[in-house]
């Protein structure tokens, strides 16, 4: 059996990646954002949020996307009466052996769906971050590693916000990315009110990437190049939101009262480098730091009351930090 070069591994696999999304369009329209941050996520091993209004098909994009990656799926619908033991598991008593046995809880998958998280007390949402961030499960006595790939794919809904326990910035900043998902286009609406009315739904997909390639794959992400120019404008970023005044910020100084953790330059870094790997390059470009800025800082950069008073979201601020940043040389 002839080797494959690596230059022709990288090529299967870029071909590969396009056909992932063209499988999960089968079933989903639009939402290939959506998708591709998904997918930045698994090939970085970093945890998404998403946030957006019910009926933007997030379950089925997650559990479809699940499908054709051939991973292990689990929804979990977080209740104000969640236990922990829901989540991670518990010791059974057997009567048949007289001896305590190991129950495994949902949250032992590939990819974990945690559906609106912030309906959970505190408790169920340390239980899971504890797994996102050690990879490992303790039920009584014993530590179990969670399977690899491991991935979180959390949910908010910013409406109806009576009776949730919002996450903490110190929890939510584990995530790697909160990604906003909006609404579909007038078309892609069209397209998928017809689907549904002329019953065409449940299409089945083929599965495209094994664990074999994910790993191969981040891999090829960890080889991804980013110059020290890049590198270095990556921390002024993350800086300008710790002390927005030094960078000529005066105006967007008065709506930020704790900026960005070291967190948000890990995984800007991370995030360019799959980004710019997905799109066929083994090289980082500005471009590629820009377009993942939003998505890894809107979470950690935490804004005060004159921002809400003044309608002042995350997003300006991160705008006027692309625009106002130079890049070093």
């Amino acid at each position: 059996m002839a080797f494959t070069s690596s230059s022709e591994l990288h090529q299967a696999h870029q071909a590969k990646i396009k056909h992932v999304f063209e499988e999960v369009a089968k079933v989903v329209v639009g939402q290939s954002y959506m998708v591709n941050r998904l997918l930045v996520g698994l090939f970085t091993n970093g945890h998404v949020l998403l946030e957006g209004v019910p009926g933007l098909a997030k379950t089925l994009t997650i559990s479809t996307l699940a499908k054709v990656l051939h991973l292990d799926f689990q929804r979990i619908q977080f209740t104000p009466d969640l236990l922990p033991a829901d989540l991670v598991g518990t010791m059974i008593y057997n009567q048949k052996d007289g001896k305590f046995e190991v129950k495994k809880g949902p949250i032992f998958a590939n990819i974990i769906l945690a559906d609106e998280i912030n309906r959970s007390p505190a408790k169920v949402q340390s239980a899971l971050l504890e797994a996102m961030q050690e990879k490992t499960v303790t039920i009584g006595e014993t530590t179990f590693k969670l399977d690899r790939p491991f991935l979180v794919l959390a949910t908010q809904n910013p409406v109806d916000q009576e009776g949730t326990y919002p996450l903490p910035e110190a929890q939510v900043d584990r995530f790697m990315m909160k990604v906003f998902v909006n609404y579909p286009t007038k078309q892609e609406e069209l397209e998928i009110m017809r689907r549904i009315s002329n019953m065409q739904f449940g299409y089945e997909v083929n599965t495209v990437l094994t664990k074999e390639d994910m790993f191969a794959i981040r891999e090829e992400v960890n080889k991804v190049k980013i110059s020290e120019s890049l590198e270095k404008y990556i921390i002024e970023l993350v800086t300008a939101t710790r002390k927005p005044k030094e960078y000529k910020l005066d105006h967007e100084a008065q709506y930020i009262q704790f900026g960005a953790s070291p967190r948000a330059s890990i995984n800007l870094n991370l995030a360019s480098k799959a980004v710019a790997y997905m799109e066929g390059r083994d090289y980082v470009l500005p471009e590629d730091i820009k377009e993942v800025a939003l998505d890894v800082m809107n979470h950690r950069i935490l804004l005060n009351y004159e921002a809400e008073a003044d309608n002042v979201k995350t997003a300006d601020i991160v705008k006027a930090l692309l625009q106002k940043v130079p890049i070093s040389k």
